[in-house]
């Protein structure tokens, strides 16, 4: 089949993957768009050290399953693999199972391809007011909605989004609907006037030099968005990580410990609330699309999307 493939850091097009064999409880699926994510570009430059076909952000057809009913729906993933039986699985704590393997990105071939298998389990059925290229954006999405879960964001909060790219954008959209003091810092004017037009406070970097945010969310895909976090947070607030890199950084543990600070991880989240925001048109997506590719030029693609003030790049499967 026809896949985008990443070996030794090199991607490359191919006509002749094999593709792996469907397990009982697995649905085969038509993939027929793809997003290419920046945890995807890391991994081109070694994140993870993943090999194999690239891509977890998708919309697909199911072609063949043992749930009969699902056949010919489209459907969305999510993209951690579990064991069902661990300790962590029993307590609903599956993204962390220690035995899961990861769609295009651990252990487990990706999207960017002509078709791919997975639990039936991982499946959402996709609701037809939804389309397919805002389809893409539900997984994301489920990470933006992750920060709600896990801290409790109240009218009165001050809070920060530092990052003005794809998950920036979402992550500032999402937090808007809990109504609270927010503002999104970036360096882009164009893509910070995205969510100006939704009536979401907005600050350029060279601009910006307020401090004693209560919550402040690292999304800027910079190893140096942490430091930033430390410097604008104030003492005894959280700090919220959603950034990852395929570089090492260093941070001063002393003002953390010194002002007390709360660190914390933020990786996937629920897709139901992802789904039903983009059905109630509480996001906007179609601003975030900067250019669809077909899979042929899947090389092409993500070099465009790694230019600087590109925002979702697509990738057309089928």
């Amino acid at each position: 089949m026809r896949a985008l493939v990443i070996d030794n850091k090199k991607l490359r097009y191919v006509s002749d993957y094999i593709l792996t064999a469907r397990k009982k409880n697995e649905a085969l699926i038509k993939i027929l768009h793809a997003g290419i994510c920046n945890t995807d570009i890391e991994i081109t430059r070694g994140y993870m050290k993943f090999e194999g076909v690239l891509g977890h952000e998708f919309v697909g057809v199911v072609e063949r399953c043992r749930q009969k009913d699902l056949i010919g729906k489209r459907v969305v993933g999510e993209i951690n693999i579990t064991c069902g039986h661990c300790s962590f699985c029993r307590k609903n704590m599956h993204n962390h199972c220690p035995n899961r393997s990861v769609l295009g990105i651990f252990n487990k071939d990706g999207v960017f391809a002509e078709y791919v298998t997975l639990p039936v389990r991982n499946l959402h059925l996709l609701p037809d007011s939804i389309t397919e290229e805002e389809a893409v954006f539900i997984e994301p999405l489920a990470a933006a909605f992750e920060i709600t879960r896990q801290v409790e964001i109240m009218p009165y909060h001050k809070v920060c989004v530092l990052g003005d790219g794809k998950l920036g954008l979402l992550a500032g959209q999402v937090i808007s609907l809990r109504e609270c003091d927010l503002m999104v810092v970036g360096r882009h004017r164009d893509k910070l006037s995205i969510l100006k037009k939704r009536g979401i406070k907005i600050e350029l970097c060279s601009d910006f030099n307020k401090r004693g945010f209560d919550i402040v969310v690292d999304c800027t895909g910079s190893p140096s968005g942490f430091e930033t976090a430390l410097n604008i947070v104030r003492p005894r607030g959280t700090v919220i990580m959603k950034t990852t890199t395929a570089s090492r950084t260093t941070f001063d543990m002393n003002s953390i410990v010194v002002n007390e600070v709360t660190i914390i991880g933020s990786r996937c989240g629920p897709f139901p609330p992802a789904i039903e925001a983009i059905e109630k048109r509480d996001i906007h997506l179609q601003p975030l699309i900067t250019r669809i590719f077909p899979l042929e030029q899947g090389v092409k693609a993500f070099r465009y999307a790694g230019r600087k003030g590109v925002l979702k790049v697509i990738v057309k499967v089928n």
